[in-house]
Order: structure tokens, then C-alpha cells, then sequence
């Protein structure tokens, strides 16, 4: 598989919420999120409600291998990475995080993506094991 040679500068975590209000708000957050997905990160579509791609993409990590088979996992592991505040520094629409992490029941870390700003859509995926925010990604979800 064709991995990726360098990582968007831009994905940087926020610090963890330190007030109650910060943590509010990223509840608030969560709770409105919303799960797209993309089939180019699925080997099963279906219950996701997405059409399979015309042909396999080098390079795109698959949710089956991190145990996220359905939407309603995908969309809980989205809201929780919300919760926890693993969220990126840049935000859209001056409310949505471009990105945010959880860690997968297996330990895996995945990468959420913005994708409509306007309700706060997201698609996921695992990253790649070469990935260096994918071991601070790990650190922080441990330390909760």
C-alpha cells in the first residue's frame, strides 16, 4: 500500500479543556455531530448507507480493521473524541474542529475530517501507523 510521505502541518491538537464551560461546550458539540462516512475507507458500505467506490484507492486506510463496521459505532466514536477534547486547533465556521481523534476498542486511532461545516459532518478513518500525532493521539485518549 502507497502511504502518504508527509502529514498536513495544520492537524494540531488543542489543549485539553480546562474549564467547565470549554468542556460544555465540546459536549454541546458532540451531541449535534454528525457521521458522513466515505466508501473509500469502508470494505463494507452498506450499513453506512453509502455507495462502494468504482476502484480501490492506494493509501486509504479501512474502518473494518480498526472494529468500526457500522455508522452508529463510527458516530459514537466521533462524539467521543469530541467529548474528550481530542478536537483540532483549527476550526470551521467558527464553531466545527477540521478534525478530531478517538481510539478505536482495539487501540487503533482514528481521524475524523470535516466535511459539512454547515451541520457538522464528519468522515473517519484509521491513521496510518507512521503517523506521528497518531502517538499523541494514544497518550491523551489514555490519560482520561
Amino acid at each position: 500500500m502507497k502511504k502518504r510521505k508527509t502529514w498536513n502541518p495544520k492537524r494540531q491538537l488543542q489543549s485539553p479543556p480546562a474549564s467547565k464551560e470549554q468542556r460544555q461546550k465540546l459536549a454541546d458539540l458532540a451531541s449535534r455531530a454528525q457521521y458522513g462516512g466515505n466508501p473509500e475507507h469502508k470494505r463494507n458500505p452498506g450499513d453506512f448507507g453509502l455507495t462502494p467506490p468504482s476502484g480501490h484507492r492506494l493509501g486509504k486506510t479501512l474502518c473494518d480493521a480498526a472494529g468500526i463496521t457500522t455508522r452508529a459505532a463510527a458516530l459514537d466514536m466521533l462524539r467521543e473524541g469530541m467529548r474528550r477534547g481530542l478536537v483540532s486547533e483549527q476550526i470551521r465556521g467558527n464553531e466545527w474542529p477540521q478534525n478530531v481523534w478517538a481510539v478505536s476498542e482495539d487501540g487503533i486511532p482514528l481521524e475524523a475530517q470535516l466535511e459539512q461545516e454547515q451541520n457538522g459532518t464528519y468522515h473517519a478513518y484509521p491513521m496510518q501507523s507512521d503517523d506521528a500525532l497518531a502517538a499523541e493521539v494514544l497518550k491523551r485518549w489514555k490519560g482520561q
